[in-house]
């Protein structure tokens, strides 16, 4: 009987730590995406500076670029729910 009360209790766990991590999928999404789009257009910026020989100009404006799109997408996954 014991066995059969502990399997319910792992059971209950399971399905709670399931539910628990599908609700936080969006917001990891999120989180990722804002990285994401500051490394990318930072790294886009630091390449331009390289190419053309502007630095630090290009590397500033990718990192603020990428700070006001991750921070856009961040506020657009969360506000829409």
């Amino acid at each position: 009987m014991a066995r059969d009360a502990r399997s319910k209790v792992l059971e209950r766990s399971l399905n709670a730590f399931r539910s628990t991590v599908m609700g936080a999928g969006p917001a990891a999404a999120a989180g990722y995406t804002l990285v994401g789009a500051i490394l990318v257009l930072g790294g886009l910026g630091y390449g331009v500076d390289a190419w053309w020989g502007t630095s630090p100009w290009g590397l500033v404006i990718g990192l603020a670029l990428g700070i006001i799109i991750g921070f856009y997408e961040l506020v657009k996954s969360t506000w829409s729910r």
